[in-house]
């Protein structure tokens, strides 16, 4: 009997929210799990407003029922981990902070717009500008000299600012590998021989990302603004590479490879493959 009256309990105008305990949520493609406290944990950001509504069927939903936001999918795990505890911690050399801080503008969330805005310090007494950050003191012995270029001088003192220097593009490279592949007992031959690595794009951008790896020998007085594809690098580790690439916050965005195949000697079964790759770089 006392179930039966269970619902007397519940005093009326109670605020009862039609959102379940567990949210689940489709951003641009990427589907979240989260609590519904978790939403509305800061008073005031868009997600608090949208899931303080009383009419659910405002919300937008995906063809399985999910709370659709058409934002970056891929991004919006910062937003989520910042809404849990208020704190923002972010991967080594994370190069999105600017999209990042876009995201966090448009879901209301002020506190996390200012530790995403870059820190510019007031001109320095010869008048120009420097990016050392308001919190951090440069380190000693950092200097952009003939050796080190100003993006390279920024990553060595650890500073946040260093996106104000990126200027988008795409960095293209190629190399001629081989490697021989014989009986069984005998496959270790060489594999991977790299002979060169190729750089194409504009003369800037391979400057800036390669410094003095880059051998400008067969393309000199290249003006900055203009594109080669002649500039090969002064070493032959493709991982070398992708690390400069990573660094200077371009991501892979496609690759491609042919190959071929002949026999190193008639009486024997070793063949000798060789291919041809190339893998392009963007950055926004």
């Amino acid at each position: 009997m006392a179930l039966a009256n269970n619902s007397s309990c519940i005093k009326e105008g109670d605020d009862i929210s039609p959102f379940p305990d567990i949210i689940e949520l489709n951003v641009g493609g990427q589907v979240y799990i989260t609590r519904f406290p978790t939403l509305i944990s800061i008073p005031g950001s868009l997600l608090w407003e949208m899931f303080s509504q009383k009419n659910v069927r405002l919300l937008a939903r995906d063809s399985k029922g999910r709370f659709f936001l058409d934002r970056d999918g891929f991004l919006f795990r910062y937003i989520l981990d910042y809404l849990r505890d208020q704190q923002l911690v972010l991967p080594e050399h994370f190069p999105e902070r600017s999209r990042l801080q876009r995201e966090a503008e448009y879901f209301r969330l002020p506190e996390l717009v200012k530790i995403l805005a870059p820190k510019i310090s007031k001109q320095n007494s010869t008048g120009e500008d420097t990016f050392q950050s308001d919190s951090e003191d440069q380190s000693p012995g950092i200097e952009v000299g003939r050796n080190l270029t100003p993006f390279d001088a920024l990553l060595a003192t650890g500073n946040q600012s260093i996106s104000d220097l990126h200027r988008s593009g795409f960095i293209t490279l190629g190399y001629r590998g081989s490697y021989t592949l014989g009986r069984d007992s005998q496959t270790d031959a060489k594999f991977r021989r790299v002979a060169r690595i190729m750089v194409c794009g504009k003369t800037s951008l391979a400057k800036e990302v390669f410094g003095d790896t880059l051998n400008e020998s067969r393309d000199p007085d290249r003006p900055p603004e203009r594109y080669t594809s002649r500039y090969y690098l002064k070493f032959t580790f493709l991982e070398q590479a992708f690390d400069r690439l990573a660094d200077a916050g371009f991501h892979m965005v496609a690759c491609n490879s042919t190959g071929t195949c002949s026999f190193a000697h008639d009486l024997t079964d070793d063949k000798i493959w060789t291919s041809y790759t190339e893998y392009v770089f963007y950055r926004e």
